[in-house]
């Protein structure tokens, strides 16, 4: 039987560490028990949050509807010749299913190495990082119909993927809860150390012929090494998305500042790096009340401790309209704003 919750704190389950209530809370470890709960009418009609690890999110507000939170368990694989199908309940642990696959050599993920969150949230997100992003890897997901109490299968073409998008973030928003992932991995391992400091990291380790678990050990310590433990400090990772901008409008960038740094993007587009715009404007390391932002990665916000949701969203605010004076280039908040 479901145990429904009443007035529940949230602190412990956000990586900001922001102590925002719950009005209902409820715990989900297994498929039938969506089934279950949806059959009552009234979750039909109250407002939801479905909660994986909690963080790539900012609470605001107290929630004045049921937080669900997802914590269905376990992996299973299939391997045909060189393909591995690695399918993955949604209350995995991101970053605990990345080492599953580097030590079982089945490669694909380790440029992802050490992202926060579960891995049921990784589709809605497109998360992404040093080169790769979900959808290089995805074959399709699995997902509860609140409307209908069925479920559905979602090929990589249903998800319309994009920068940190997904279907699920727009016109699908708030009607499935995904319960599992399918990825499509290999044993032939496709080495990617192109993008920001993997290749210099394995050149100072004297490593020329990296494997996978190589550069999933250097992708961890490259993030250890710039982005703060959630465990000791409140944060969500990077609180705002690179902006890219149009080859006419980079080139207007361009001419004030030369040194800016910039990345090819889609439709010969230029993706900037939103740090770099942030650390411009005077803003790394920057303290202002119980937030600021990281002393290593100015796209990082933290909580200092006892930092509310809207000083810390008040915070972002500051920083968007500060590089948009600067530069002229609108940042957008990677993180979901809960209010």
């Amino acid at each position: 039987m479901l145990q429904i919750q009443e007035n529940v704190s949230l602190k412990n389950f956000n990586t900001f560490g922001i102590d925002t209530h719950a009005r209902y809370f409820v715990e989900i470890a297994h498929e039938d028990e969506l089934t279950e709960l949806f059959a009552d009418p009234q979750w039909q009609q109250t407002e939801r949050l479905v909660l994986g690890g909690g963080s790539n999110m900012l609470m605001v507000n107290d929630f004045d509807g049921l937080v669900i939170r997802m914590n269905i368990r376990g992996i299973e694989h299939r391997i045909s010749h060189d393909d591995v199908y690695v399918e993955v309940r949604g209350g995995e642990v991101w970053n605990g299913l990345v080492n599953y696959c580097v030590d079982h050599g089945y490669a694909g993920i380790e440029n992802l190495s050490l992202i926060p969150g579960s891995v049921g949230a990784s589709p809605i997100q497109n998360i992404g990082a040093y080169g790769v992003e979900l959808k290089d890897v995805f074959h399709s997901c699995r997902a509860f119909e609140i409307a209908t109490g069925t479920f559905k299968s979602f090929s990589k073409e249903d998800c319309k993927f994009g920068y940190r998008e997904s279907v699920f973030k727009a016109e699908l928003k708030g009607l499935y809860i995904i319960v599992s992932v399918k990825f499509h991995l290999s044993l032939t391992p496709n080495i990617n150390t192109q993008y920001g400091a993997i290749g210099q990291e394995l050149q100072n380790r004297g490593i020329v012929n990296p494997t996978i678990k190589d550069v999933s050990q250097v992708v961890a310590h490259i993030r250890v090494s710039k982005l703060p433990d959630p465990s000791t400090i409140g944060n969500a990772g990077s609180f705002f998305k690179n902006p890219v901008i149009g080859a006419e409008e980079f080139a207007a960038v361009l001419a004030k500042f030369p040194d800016v740094v910039n990345y090819p993007a889609a439709d010969g587009g230029v993706k900037l790096a939103a740090g770099w715009l942030i650390e411009q404007c005077g803003w790394k390391g920057k303290t202002v009340g119980h937030t600021g932002t990281w002393k290593n990665q100015a796209l990082v916000l933290v909580n200092h401790g006892g930092a509310t949701g809207q000083e810390v969203y008040d915070f972002s605010s500051q920083i968007i309209d500060s590089v948009y004076t600067k530069f002229g280039v609108t940042l957008q908040r990677e993180v979901n704003i809960i209010s």
